[in-house]
């Protein structure tokens, strides 16, 4: 059985002292939740919030990592930094990071492998945009992501990765996939997983939907077979409504 994970993406907002507000109001909302969480803030809040996560059950993720150990990446951050603030996982890939900063799949598997290697746990975003979809090339895209950003890993390592399916189209949005296209969407992807690796990795490994899923909508993405959890952005910042979400089954 593969258990339900909710992640939080903060992207590019708050500072410290209101990540310490955030955290200490949520903790206390989701300390019977069953499902694994994981909240992923600004590189500015990493010590903050592994502060104020501290013996809680939520756990700490960053937004990017570079694959170099150390170097002239200006702006960049390594494994090595994010392991010291003890962050268990990082978002790799996000249509954001491939839209506005020239991500590539080529990249985002460099980097899983620097992640990997510093026992930090990747959360690796595919997703197609508007008009990829609407001129029916959501597979043919979803096909060389997930194939290209997950190169030359192993049946072990996916015990650690997991899968975002974020739809560009539905970020941000309010736009949202039914729960059977999602689900449909996923298990292409899972599809995808039995092929290039094996059926046991497609068995295993967690796939998140990250297309605006919120308390409205949560229960029923949640009870597509093939959806996993959720990746969650705005609504994540909100600490009732991301309690909601992380409680979708109390």
């Amino acid at each position: 059985m593969r258990k339900p994970f909710i992640a939080g993406n903060w992207k590019m907002n708050k500072t410290s002292a209101e990540t310490k507000e955030i955290l200490a109001e949520l903790k206390p909302l989701v300390a019977e939740a069953t499902c694994d969480m994981a909240i992923c803030v600004p590189f500015t809040d990493l010590s903050a919030a592994r502060k104020e996560l501290r013996g809680s059950n939520i756990k700490l993720g960053a937004q990017n990592v570079h694959w170099a150990e150390s170097g002239a990446f200006t702006g960049e951050i390594s494994a090595a930094m994010l392991k010291e603030q003890r962050v268990d996982y990082v978002i790799l890939g996000h249509s954001e990071r491939r839209q506005y900063f020239g991500e590539t799949s080529e990249t985002v598997n460099k980097r899983a492998v620097a992640a990997l290697g510093s026992r930090i746990r990747p959360i690796v975003c595919v997703g197609e945009t508007l008009i990829e979809r609407e001129t029916g090339h959501t597979e043919e895209v979803l096909y060389a992501q997930v194939t290209e950003s997950l190169k030359g890993f192993k049946t072990r390592d996916f015990e650690k990765i997991i899968i975002a399916y974020e739809p560009v189209w539905a970020i941000g949005t309010g736009k949202t996939a039914t729960p059977e296209e999602a689900n449909e969407t996923i298990a292409f992807i899972r599809g995808v997983l039995a092929t290039k690796f094996s059926k046991l990795v497609a068995e295993n490994t967690r796939i998140l939907y990250g297309g605006s899923m919120n308390a409205g909508n949560v229960k029923q993405l949640m009870a597509m077979p093939e959806i996993d959890g959720g990746l969650i952005g705005g609504a994540s910042l909100k600490p009732e409504e991301f309690a909601r979400i992380c409680n979708y089954n109390l």
